[in-house]
């Protein structure tokens, strides 16, 4: 389905170029006179897509996606390119949040092949973003009225203008953005076996066509801990490339250094006997907070359960 969201995204871009104005395949974003706080519109839908003629009655009692442990699909995973943006999908499963604008898709593409090759069904709970592991969970939140939802990712996109995320019709619906064509949202991954916090802090707003804004839930304070065996210690500075191979654990990951720089700069003076461990690892526009590398994954794990016991925040463990 990929591929004829692409080719509907350069259609779009055509019909740009021709008539000076922005195609809407849902309802168009603009942005307010010297803002760049994204503000959406009414519209009409684009061609031929919009709501069904005969949608159920029951939309809200459609339950929502249930997270459970998946493989991913290795096919989705390639690094591909759309309008002259390269993005590059996440390889696996792990902490991301960002604000952005979701919107919606609808009649135009039901029955059709997702980038998964599952059919798309626009009654179903599930979202379509441009890096996140297909297939991964998600719980999307309304800025507006705090409605949520949690949604599977099966496909790629959206691909035009500044939009984080293109949610099913019911998604939507459940949201309150149908009417509209989209709305600001938080968007959180949902790592099967883990619980995520009752009530976030705020992000950072996404801006157009940068990396997605990722942040973490803040640590609360806690009282100094006896010294435990760790990895070798390497000096403690600001941003760096891990180069050595091992295992490590990771915090958190950002789209913006600067975040990454003040969270490993917290996880320093509230974990010492992590301090000499800890770097932001840069790859691919994202700042991974990392510690390690440990001498085994077995190592690490103990870390990992020390780190959740001590800092309330359950860190990833991760092989390179």
């Amino acid at each position: 389905m990929m591929n004829l969201r692409i080719a509907a995204t350069l259609i779009a871009a055509t019909a740009l170029t021709a008539c000076g104005s922005a195609p809407q395949r849902s309802s168009g974003i603009d942005r307010a006179p010297g803002s760049s706080t994204p503000a959406t519109k009414g519209g009409g839908f684009y061609l031929d897509d919009g709501p069904g003629a005969n949608a159920p009655a029951n939309l809200e009692s459609i339950p929502d996606a249930v997270p459970k442990n998946e493989p991913l699909n290795r096919a989705t995973m390639r690094p591909y390119a759309v309008m002259g943006r390269n993005y590059t999908p996440m390889t696996r499963v792990e902490p991301y949040r960002a604000r952005g604008v979701a919107s919606w898709y609808g009649r135009r593409y039901h029955g059709k092949q997702t980038s998964s090759g599952e059919l798309y069904d626009m009654y179903g709970m599930t979202a379509a973003h441009t890096v996140l592991p297909i297939p991964s969970y998600v719980r999307v939140t309304n800025i507006s009225n705090s409605k949520s939802v949690i949604v599977r990712i099966n496909d790629r996109g959206p691909f035009i203008s500044d939009r984080l995320i293109d949610l099913s019709y019911t998604a939507a619906w459940k949201l309150g953005i149908v009417a509209g064509g989209s709305g600001l949202v938080d968007v959180e991954t949902i790592i099967p076996g883990t619980t995520p916090a009752a009530e976030p802090p705020p992000v950072a707003t996404a801006k157009p066509l940068a990396a997605p804004t990722i942040e973490v839930t803040a640590l609360p304070p806690v009282a100094p801990a006896a010294a435990a065996p760790v990895a070798p210690a390497i000096p403690a500075t600001s941003t760096t490339k891990i180069a050595a191979s091992g295992s490590y654990l990771q915090f958190g990951a950002f789209g913006v250094q600067a975040n990454a720089d003040s969270y490993l700069a917290r996880l320093q003076s509230q974990a010492d006997w992590l301090a000499g461990t800890l770097r932001v690892h840069s790859n691919d526009g994202v700042f991974r907070v990392q510690a390690g590398p440990f001498p085994s994954e077995a190592a690490a794990r103990e870390a990992a359960e020390r780190a959740t016991q001590l800092l309330g925040s359950k860190p990833v463990v991760v092989n390179r």
